[in-house]
């Protein structure tokens, strides 16, 4: 499993023979093949992704199923979305979800042998993976069309029949204790992310670090996990989403038969986590770490994935951060030559979020130079709009990667999935690069001003060592 991605856009912690092209089933007729005695599906809406189209059914049992088919795919990506992540997760039990990523890996009931998952899947030239966010944890199969069955039964297979021992539980937890250990205490950048959360948010779980802490991860129990699973893992909190080459048809069958009859969860808890706005003050945090001269990182307050202003606010980031003629690389590091990086990055969180700065200064410059032109930078786009040629360099970056984003079955399926659960509909999605097209000047200086207009961030410094320390002025 790859290695988590705390903050990123889609980002998170990680660890054949072609079919023939059916006709789609359309959701407005209501009309679908299910085997005998299999519940069938409900169709909840359906919407245009370009050329292609997308559908979205709900079970009986609450699991939801999005289909995006693609004659022009030559493979599969089935994912499978579970609405938790660290944001449900409480103090002195953080790290379940992530520890699940891992988990889910090892063996159910049924299965012969540990890693029985894996060993099916590659042998019939798929490949698995999972990631674990803020607001979930998500499952990636890449399969031949042929092979798809394979992971529908296997995905259905552990969703409810993951045979959770105490080896098991043991093995994996240790895994994630040298995982925290590479990627937060012993990582520069893992223990800045942390920090700045830490600071930033007072009550909302977003605090908490995707991968746990420490003491909570080393406190998981077997009975912990069982309960958390038991509690989490079920169709009514899951959402399937299918992209490639396939017959939406076979595959709505096939969820029917292996899926309809699992029992949905009685333990789901209601969500009641208020959103926060953070961080509501300024607060500053330094470490000291081998670093060969000063790298900080500072929030501000964002808007979440699926609110109004999230469109204009990624424009201003583009325009603050995005390649070498950007504001902040052109000042920072052509200009002055203060720093050897910058970049920013607006958490794609269900609530508001944060919106990180990374800088790496150049030896024998410190942070607060660099955060001086922040500032000036900052206050330029709360003085006045921003000019045309900047906002249509701005708007074009981000239209085309939002499309080579979506240029792959697997991009398909994260993008909408990541939707569906974060921004509360996948249809937020489809209408975003337009949102990005009608952004205007008037547009970006309104989000600074709402999000940027006060001295509240969360700044942490990492230091070097031979940073020699300021004399006490008695």
């Amino acid at each position: 499993m790859a290695p988590y991605l705390a903050g990123l856009a889609l980002a998170a912690l990680s660890c054949g023979s072609l079919g023939r092209m059916n006709t789609p089933v359309s959701p407005s007729n209501g009309k679908k093949r299910a085997s005998v005695g299999a519940p069938r599906p409900t169709a909840v809406n359906d919407a245009a992704l370009g050329p292609l189209r997308v559908t979205k059914w709900r079970f009986d049992n609450g699991l939801q199923a999005i289909l995006l088919p693609d004659p022009a795919a030559t493979s599969v990506s089935y994912l499978t979305w579970f609405r938790v992540g660290s944001r449900h997760e409480q103090t002195g039990d953080t790290g379940l979800a992530h520890l699940f990523e891992h988990l889910m890996f090892t063996q159910t009931k049924g299965a012969n042998n540990r890693g029985d998952f894996d060993t099916r899947m590659e042998e019939v030239g798929a490949n698995s993976n999972a990631m674990t966010y803020y607001d979930f944890t998500a499952y990636i199969d890449n399969v031949p069309p042929d092979a798809l069955p394979l992971a529908v039964e296997l995905e259905a297979d552990r969703m409810t029949n993951l045979a959770l021992g105490d080896k098991q539980v043991q093995i994996e937890r240790n895994v994630v204790i040298e995982e925290r250990l590479s990627s937060v205490e012993d990582s520069v950048d893992g223990l800045l992310d942390e920090i700045l959360y830490r600071q930033a948010f007072r009550n909302h779980p977003y605090r908490f670090p995707v991968i746990g802490l420490m003491e909570d991860i080393k406190g998981i129990t077997t009975a912990k996990a069982m309960r958390f699973y038991k509690t989490h893992y079920a169709p009514n909190n899951a959402v399937i989403v299918v992209a490639g080459r396939f017959d939406p048809d076979a595959v709505l069958t096939s969820i029917a038969d292996h899926y309809g009859a699992l029992p949905a969860s009685d333990r789901l808890p209601v969500d009641e986590i208020k959103p926060e706005r953070a961080p509501i003050a300024e607060s500053r945090s330094e470490i000291v770490r081998p670093v060969p001269a000063d790298r900080f990182v500072v929030g501000y307050a964002a808007p979440a994935l699926g609110d109004a202003d999230r469109a204009a606010y990624e424009v201003l980031d583009q325009i603050l951060t995005a390649g070498p003629s950007s504001r902040l690389y052109q000042r920072l590091v052509v200009d002055a030559a203060i720093a050897s990086s910058v970049h920013g990055d607006v958490a794609a969180t269900k609530d508001p979020g944060l919106y990180a700065l990374w800088v790496q200064m150049v030896k024998g410059h410190e942070a607060a130079a660099a955060q001086a032109v922040i500032d000036e930078e900052i206050a330029r786009l709360l003085a006045r709009p921003v000019g045309a040629p900047d906002l249509a360099k701005a708007k074009n970056h981000l239209e085309t990667a939002f499309w080579a984003g979506l240029a792959s079955s697997e991009g398909k399926a994260e993008h909408l999935g990541q939707f569906e659960i974060s921004a509360g509909d996948y249809r937020t999605l489809l209408g975003r690069a337009d949102e990005y097209a009608r952004v205007t000047g008037e547009d970006v200086l309104r989000v600074a001003r709402k999000y940027l207009g006060t001295p509240a961030r969360s700044l942490v410094i990492a230091k070097s060592r031979d940073t020699p320390k300021p004399r006490d002025p008695s």
